[in-house]
């Protein structure tokens, strides 16, 4: 089967090499690695810039245009961007990879030269709803018709659910985002579940982030027709175990494909590909309509709306 439906990836850091979130991008290269994902079964993704100061990521959103204004299969393939912070909760195990000195809460102004820098091609900004105060950008993101998603966040419940009613829509990668020790009932992962019929789930499903015991109990607890898969990839996704970056920031990935930070304290994105989500999801016992599911229907849903 692999990738005859059209993989849809809502997150892409980087591929085979080149890192979406560098200060340079060569049109050459990010085209050869579009060229390579098609081959792969991939038709569209979303380029994904992380948390950084201000100035660099606004000059990596306007690399990302560039370079895809520069090539048709490039342009193709990149459908859009996926803003993936700075409106993130800032502490220890909710802000990940994420460098923590420039989280910040959100606001309009921001969130505004962001968009601008983006050129339009904004599709996802996930944000943490408890640093958004009165829901203002969630409500500004969803009247210029942008997908708000949360994550990297640790929200009440009726924060959460005030989210939800300005425009949230989605959550993202959830299992993922969050400390490895949380309160037993009263925690992020619950309470997203018992929002899932409000929003569009996304998970990793590389074996890594989530085993895939906790993802089958997640896709039950939400529905497969409100989940969907993305690989999270780095620049090392397809390249196999060594050094490589996201942004600034060094990433170990070992000999299992797990992506480390160079201390080794917590995943970094993943070297996973929607190839191998595939296989993963097929291993669970899930039907070949259930996969593609996840792994397109779904997400061109969440792009279509």
């Amino acid at each position: 089967m692999h990738g005859d439906f059209g993989y849809i990836d809502l997150q892409v850091n980087g591929y085979a090499d080149v890192d979406f979130n560098a200060d340079e991008l060569s049109a050459e290269r990010v085209a050869a690695v579009c060229r390579r994902l098609r081959s792969e079964g991939v038709a569209h993704i979303l380029a994904t810039v992380i948390t950084a100061d201000l100035d660099a990521m606004c000059r990596r959103l306007g690399n990302i245009v560039g370079v895809r204004n520069s090539d048709a299969v490039t342009a193709e393939v990149i459908c859009g961007v996926h803003i993936e912070g700075p409106f993130l909760n800032e502490e220890p195990g909710y802000i990940g990879a994420h460098p923590r000195d420039a989280a910040r809460p959100a606001d309009t102004d921001t969130m505004q030269r962001l968009l601008e820098a983006a050129g339009g091609l904004t599709r996802i900004v996930t944000l943490a709803p408890e640093r958004d105060p009165g829901q203002r950008v969630t409500r500004f993101l969803a009247e210029r018709g942008v997908r708000i998603s949360a994550g990297h966040c640790n929200p009440s419940l009726d924060e959460l659910q005030g989210a939800i009613d300005a425009g949230l829509s989605m959550f993202t990668h959830l299992g993922n985002g969050c400390p490895g020790a949380l309160p037993r009932h009263d925690n992020v992962i619950q309470r997203v579940l018992s929002q899932a019929h409000h929003l569009h789930v996304g998970f990793i499903a590389d074996g890594v982030h989530v085993p895939f015991f906790a993802l089958r109990n997640y896709l039950e607890c939400c529905g497969i027709e409100r989940a969907f898969v993305v690989t999270d990839a780095i620049c090392g996704a397809g390249q196999g175990p060594g050094e490589y970056t996201i942004g600034n920031q060094r990433v170990v990935i070992d000999e299992n494909l797990a992506t480390w930070s160079a201390d080794r304290s917590h995943l970094m994105g993943s070297a996973g590909t929607m190839r191998r989500s595939e296989d993963n999801l097929r291993v669970m016992g899930l039907t070949d309509e259930q996969i593609k599911m996840l792994l397109r229907d779904n997400p061109q849903r969440i792009l279509s709306a």
